[in-house]
């Protein structure tokens, strides 16, 4: 069994309290390694380190240029370890293999994106009413703690790592307890490429100790939360209580609109990845269907056909293209729901598990129709690959049924008319939009909801945007002293 250990001012270190937590194979039950159970202790040696690396260490005085190169290096180191990095997000979350591959991409891309940024955070100066030189500077906020999802372990830590590290921030990152492989692999990578030391610290506790302890610690700058709507509600209202800066990238239950002019192949296909990708554990997924009545009958036909051709099994098999959900755990709660679902709507697939795959934590492809709208099924966040087909019949009713949930993070239209398009994307209250398909993300573009979906944008310009401060500065012109100021 390989034993990992946690990474804190450039070392890789055991626990103090040298207890440690299994990290399991969710395709087959099997042990990956043993990681250490971060304890309060482990969490207050990660944040002074990366405490006097931030006031007084090399990266207080490293110029912008530096900070682009390494993450370059970074973004290198990636690349050249692509199969090592895939197959570890493979065994560790279960996602099919052509998944992880994207996701490993989308990180290095995402490392070059901002090491771009880097050399381009600009001031401004300000024409003002007094004979004063002022302007505004962009400065780093300090010391970020960060806590990400155990759905895209790797990508989820880089789009945190990646605008912190480009502004001049250190970090302390908490990856999930259940996916902690790939973040520490991207540690690794970081002290070969010469990261200094306490830039970067990863702690592998859960959420309740060493996720508590990092948002309460008195050094810590600023939070950045990805994960649930209960959890992100909780730390915010810790860093409230502290004034600590905060982001918060929170739940979803997504709708995608199925207009009566759809293009139905592209409402199909796309229509099945936004359901099914990842096996529904998306913040984004496209976990609610609402579809005009008109069309309704027919697209249930083709969408129920298409998802009996999902293959489910192993991530590391390449015909697979569903994997299992992340944990036994976790396959239970979305068991649940399915159980609440036969009770209140109409089961047209799956709500059972594929024969033959006892060992991993598989759940079918599952398909409700004729829900009701205000049933837990469809207002709920399941997180697995479990949907809602649900009937409208106007454009207003759509309008309606899509706003009806306290989540505003992502949605999908299907349709050939650009003007209802415009006019109905301008009315539904969420973050993220897609027209004709469905889940492609883009560096370049800002990523975050309304409502109990989260505060605060990640990605693109949006996302170095909040990991710096802006401050005021003003120097007197005045060559003589005039008297009390002003006059």
């Amino acid at each position: 069994m390989k034993t990992y250990l946690q990474f804190i001012n450039g070392e890789f270190v055991p626990s103090l309290s040298a207890k440690t937590r299994d990290v399991i194979n969710p395709a087959t039950s099997e042990i990956l390694g043993q990681v250490p159970e971060s304890q309060p202790e482990d969490v207050d040696a990660a944040v002074k380190a990366a405490r006097v690396a931030f006031d007084t260490g090399p990266w207080s005085t490293s110029t912008a240029v530096d900070r682009q190169n390494l993450l370059l290096k970074l973004a290198q180191a990636m690349r050249d370890n692509f199969e090592k990095l895939v197959v570890l997000e493979v065994q560790d979350c279960g996602k099919p293999r052509r998944e992880a591959e994207f996701d490993v991409d989308d990180a290095a891309s995402c490392f070059e994106f901002y090491a771009g940024l880097a050399t381009k955070i600009h001031g401004e100066t300000m024409n003002v009413p007094a004979n004063s030189f002022s302007y505004v500077v962009r400065e780093p906020i300090g010391v970020c703690a960060q806590i990400v999802p155990w759905n895209y372990p790797l990508l989820m830590s880089v789009w945190k790592l990646a605008p912190a590290l480009a502004a001049g921030n250190t970090v302390v990152l908490k990856p999930s307890e259940v996916t902690p492989l790939t973040a520490l692999e991207l540690a690794k990578l970081a002290a070969e490429v010469g990261f200094p030391k306490g830039v970067i610290n990863i702690v592998t506790g859960d959420g309740p100790v060493a996720g508590n302890a990092l948002v309460n610690h008195p050094d810590i700058d600023k939070i950045a939360f990805t994960g649930g709507t209960e959890t992100g509600k909780r730390i915010g209202a810790t860093a409230a209580t502290n004034l600590k800066k905060c982001s918060l990238e929170l739940g979803g239950k997504n709708p995608v609109i199925v207009f009566e002019d759809a293009p139905m192949d592209l409402a199909l296909d796309w229509g099945l990845f936004a359901a099914f990708a990842n096996s529904g554990q998306v913040c984004t997924a496209g976990s609610r269907f609402l579809i005009q009545e008109s069309i309704y009958d027919q697209f249930v036909e083709q969408f129920v056909a298409g998802a009996q051709n999902i293959r489910v099994g192993d991530g590391l098999k390449d015909d697979t293209t569903m994997g299992p959900l992340v944990s036994k755990n976790h396959l239970n709660k979305v068991e649940e729901y399915v159980k609440i679902g036969k009770s209140t709507a109409k089961l047209a697939l799956g709500g059972d598990r594929p024969k033959g795959m006892d060992q991993g934590f598989f759940l079918n492809p599952t398909i409700f129709i004729d829900v009701d709208p205000k049933s837990r099924i469809a207002a709920e966040e399941i997180f697995g690959p479990v949907v809602v087909l649900i009937k409208f019949k106007d454009e207003e009713e759509a309008i309606k049924l899509a706003n009806d949930t306290s989540y505003g993070l992502g949605y999908g239209i299907f349709s050939n008319d650009v003007t209802r398009t415009h006019r109905v994307m301008s009315k539904i209250k969420a973050g993220i939009g897609w027209v004709n398909f469905y889940h492609p993300t883009f560096n370049e573009m800002p990523w975050g909801g309304y409502k109990q979906s989260g505060t605060g944008r990640e990605l693109g310009l949006y996302g170095i945007e909040s990991y710096l401060e802006v401050k005021q500065i003003n120097i007197n012109l005045d060559q003589q002293p005039e008297g009390w100021y002003p006059k």
